[in-house]
């Protein structure tokens, strides 16, 4: 859709203001949903604790494992900790 055709639906004849609606409205819609979202996949390995993470990762959206909480080979979400775990590993993490 053209300026002019926004224009004619709101019945505005400053092209000036319905630009500002627009870019106000192009700002808010780029603060609720997120850009540049990548999905990267990395195997697990038995008897491997520890992972490297990409070079890249500036923020950690979701982790989901496959059979987690099921039986139906879904992926789930894997709940996040609050607070540090209160018992203690083998490697003493």
């Amino acid at each position: 859709m053209k300026v002019k055709e926004l224009m004619e639906r709101l019945g505005s004849t400053d092209t000036g203001v319905t630009l500002a609606y627009i870019k106000d409205a192009l700002e808010e819609i780029n603060t609720i949903s997120e850009t540049h979202l990548k999905t990267t996949r990395i195997d697990l390995n038995k008897d491997k604790r520890f992972y490297s993470m990409p070079s890249d990762v500036q923020q950690i959206k979701d982790i989901r494992c496959k059979n987690h909480l099921n039986s139906k080979d879904e992926y789930r979400t894997i709940p996040r900790l609050i607070y540090r775990p209160t018992i203690k590993d083998a490697d003493g993490e």
